[in-house]
């Protein structure tokens, strides 16, 4: 059971600690943080066994949010938020739960502090100049037509593999992924597999809370490299202005540091979520197949399928905040100084939000918003582009293309993680 402040660094102490339990490799790429104690008592769950929450979270998950939708983790050196209300609170409050957390490794990761680690004003100011390149007028009109060229040249080579041979992470969803990135951001002479290097370097680098040396040397080498690159491209683009995000960067004023800090954090998160929904919409129609049929005949559907899909398995699974002052959330108090793990792929399944079919996949259920994108000042500022190139462009294209489009199950498919969660192989067959 989770019990009662016993153990909480938190309880009972008057002086200031810093806290002692031991971050783990995957906690949300932070550092612990100092932080005030208090007399309060606090949920603590010391039952969580992160290993078990790579392989399958979503128990764990549920039975947080049963027994304690705001408890204090001692391995994570966190507070887990696991309700759909305690989640969208924290969204919408960022003077009390900021997103400029301690000792962030995300910086350390990139060489310098990205949007995702900024509250407004400074957030807006870096985010500004990409916002009319990802419209939707923007996505639709100058970036679905190379998004549909993408998808049909990797449908290709799965096609030469065959329907033996052919594995949808790997030779799909990996490649079209990072071929839409290199493309929106405007990227030259680099290939798909070097951004999809560079994009899994620095998520580990964001990782890195055990500060392991090899992780470091991978990230920094990545870094090195795509800063080569930028600066190159970003005296290119302000003479050569195009539609692309690094030209949109590169003429908004910015300094050359926020510039390249905003363009690797793009490369983070820009091509695992998109590759992730891909597999994730196969996998869930694939085990589901009324509603593979269902949206076959009618492909309006494909929104809702999409949508569903990053609700029930979000491929980001949690993200850290830090409150900058003493607060309550869900009738616990949390000190000032706090990690706080806001864990939107648990609220993304709370009965009390989605109702008592929320763990199911069901495209037909009653509409509800969702954590997949985040919520307030940090939604997703990529949300229109991954709707269209993957719910609307690459997902639907390769169900026309391979009739009978399903998961193999002659071979193996794997999924790993829970702060960044997908499957790492999916074989895929057809008639």
């Amino acid at each position: 059971m989770t019990t009662q402040a016993g153990g909480c660094p938190f309880h009972g102490n008057a002086a200031i600690i810093q806290t002692t339990a031991a971050p783990v490799r995957g906690s949300g790429g932070e550092e612990p943080a100092t932080v005030s104690p208090d007399a309060a008592d606090y949920p603590v769950a010391d039952w969580v066994d992160v290993a078990a929450l790579a392989t399958d979270p979503y128990p764990t998950y549920a039975r947080l949010r049963a027994e304690s939708p705001v408890a204090w983790v001692p391995q994570l050196n966190k507070f887990l938020v696991t309700t759909y209300a305690g989640c969208h609170t924290v969204e919408q409050d960022q003077e009390l739960f900021s997103a400029n957390v301690s000792g962030a490794t995300m910086t350390r990761a990139i060489g310098a502090q990205p949007m995702l680690r900024k509250d407004d004003p400074e957030h807006s100011v870096d985010r500004a100049p990409v916002n009319p390149v990802l419209r939707p007028k923007s996505i639709k009109e100058v970036w679905g037509p190379v998004f549909e060229r993408n998808a049909e040249a990797y449908l290709q080579k799965v096609a030469e593999l065959g329907p033996e041979e052919a594995d949808l992470n790997r030779d799909y969803a990996a490649p079209v992924a990072s071929q839409n990135l290199i493309d929106l951001l405007g990227l030259k002479d680099v290939s798909v597999e070097q951004v999809r290097r560079w994009s899994h370097d620095f998520i580990a680098g964001m990782g890195n809370v055990l500060d392991d040396q090899s992780i470091w040397d991978r990230c920094d080498a990545a870094t090195a490299e795509a800063d080569r690159l930028l600066e190159e491209l970003i005296p290119y683009y302000r003479q050569n202005p195009d539609a692309s995000m690094v030209s949109a960067f590169a003429n908004s004023g910015l300094p050359t540091a926020n510039v390249a800090a905003n363009v690797k954090l793009t490369i983070s998160g820009g091509m695992n979520e998109p590759q992730h929904v891909v597999t994730n919409m196969v996998w869930a129609l694939s085990n589901h197949g009324d509603q593979r049929e269902q949206v076959l005949a009618d492909p309006a559907l494909w929104a809702s399928v999409f949508d569903e899909a990053v609700r029930w398995q979000s491929p980001i699974g949690m993200y850290p905040r830090e409150t900058t002052r003493e607060t309550v959330l869900g009738g616990v108090r949390i000190p000032a100084g706090a990690g706080v793990g806001v864990v939107v792929a648990s609220a993304n399944r709370d009965a009390g939000h989605f109702g008592a079919s929320a763990a199911e996949f069901d495209i037909n259920r009653t509409k509800r918003p969702h954590l997949a994108f985040g919520s307030g000042v940090h939604l997703c500022a990529g949300h229109w582009a991954a709707k269209t190139s993957i719910g609307q462009i690459a997902v639907p294209m390769a169900y026309e293309r391979f009739p009978g489009l399903r998961v193999d199950k002659r071979r193996s498919e794997s999924w790993d993680g829970w702060v960044f969660r997908g499957l790492t192989s999916l074989p895929v067959t057809w008639n």
